[in-house]
């Protein structure tokens, strides 16, 4: 029985973002473990059925002595128990264990590219993202290597920055979405209109963006509207602190929901989902869940978020960092009922064609059983 080691930082990311993969590929025949940082979740993992071993990694961490720590734990992980595939999720994931499944000579590794963030942004590079391409270029310069994007414009950086060949490099729209679970549901009764957001509480999710948004709205909006943010803290160094989050929120006109295992449900009773990102997204689960469930959706014309909607059929794209433009999208929803339902139907067909699980579960199999061959 072949060997499976997913790589993610952390047991409630493999929960939500790639479970269904990892149950799919035990039933196709591998003896998969999960390594990830145990954050309370191992039991749930364990409750699947998989092996879960606590990776000792800071995920948004910089400390150079901690970083070197999740380099040698996974060298020496992977030179003892000898995988036959690894699959590193992330960016400090794809560094660190791409360099220690070479170092290892580790036959197969499947690298998945699911967002860049705040460290590739900008019209230039810093020296430490320099040098951070320039490691991963030396990892991924070998055969049997995949390389997964959620986005095209991610997969051109590789490229065109020599870090992956066109031969290396996959694209798949996003960690799927289970049609079933997220079933379509046509929007619940109003008034009030719900706007929900569901992402990380941290602030190039464009929290404060759709904030101030809901502010130009409010003289005519409140009591007909509430905006939802859903999404617990963050240690992301731009992540809100609780004080900063219930300063800003009223509770009534602006709520902050918190971390929700609800997610489903609440964007069922959500009428328009949005997500004014400026962070430099993979393909965001949030929008392709609201996409499911028969959602319009507000997003911003940037990495990631674009793919998710065709301007005008399922519902709009707006500037990064444009509260007004926003507001207007968001008011023209708000006001055309039939607008809504017309764009959440194309929502679902979209959904349907595009980012159903089972076509990423499949394709991920593919390159597990290609990196054996």
């Amino acid at each position: 029985m072949p060997k499976l080691y997913m790589v993610v930082n952390e047991d409630r990311f493999f929960l939500s973002h790639r479970k269904e993969i990892a149950l799919a590929a035990q039933q196709d025949g591998w003896q998969v473990r999960i390594v990830c940082k145990d954050t309370g979740q191992r039991s749930d993992v364990q409750a699947l059925g998989l092996q879960m071993i606590d990776l000792p990694i800071n995920p948004t961490g910089t400390n150079l002595l901690e970083e070197l720590r999740t380099l040698w734990f996974l060298y020496r992980l992977y030179r003892h128990d000898r995988p036959d595939v690894v699959h590193h999720v992330g960016v400090k994931n794809i560094l660190w264990g791409g360099i220690a499944a070479k170092l290892a000579k580790i036959k197969g590794v499947v690298n998945a590219v699911s967002g860049l963030g705040v460290l590739f942004s900008g019209e230039s590079f810093s020296f430490k993202t320099r040098l951070i391409l320039a490691a991963m270029r030396y990892a991924n310069r070998r055969q049997h290597v995949s390389l997964i994007f959620q986005n095209l414009e991610d997969r051109q950086l590789f490229i065109s920055r020599r870090i992956a060949t066109t031969d290396q490099c996959e694209y798949i729209k996003g960690s799927g979405v289970n049609l079933t679970e997220f079933a379509y549901t046509p929007e619940p009764p109003y008034p009030p209109i719900k706007v929900i957001l569901t992402a990380r509480m941290v602030r190039e999710k464009g929290i404060e963006i759709l904030i101030k948004a809901a502010e130009l709205l409010r003289p005519e909006m409140e009591g007909r509207v509430i905006f939802q943010l859903c999404g617990g803290l963050h240690k992301n160094p731009k992540g809100y602190k609780d004080y900063e989050l219930q300063a800003m929120c009223d509770g009534r006109y602006v709520q902050w929901l918190g971390h929700r295992n609800d997610v489903c449900q609440l964007l069922k009773q959500s009428h328009i989902v949005t997500l004014p990102s400026y962070y430099r997204e993979g393909l965001p689960k949030s929008l392709i869940e609201a996409a499911a469930i028969g959602r319009p959706i507000v997003t911003t014309d940037s990495y990631g978020c674009k793919d998710t909607v065709v301007h005008g059929v399922n519902g709009f794209l707006v500037p990064v960092k444009d509260p007004q433009a926003l507001a207007d999208r968001l008011r023209q929803l708000i006001n055309d009922p039939d607008l809504r339902q017309r764009m959440g139907r194309a929502s679902r067909q979209k959904a349907e064609l595009e980012f159903s699980v089972d076509r990423v579960i499949d394709h991920h199999l593919y390159l597990y059983r290609k990196s054996l061959a």
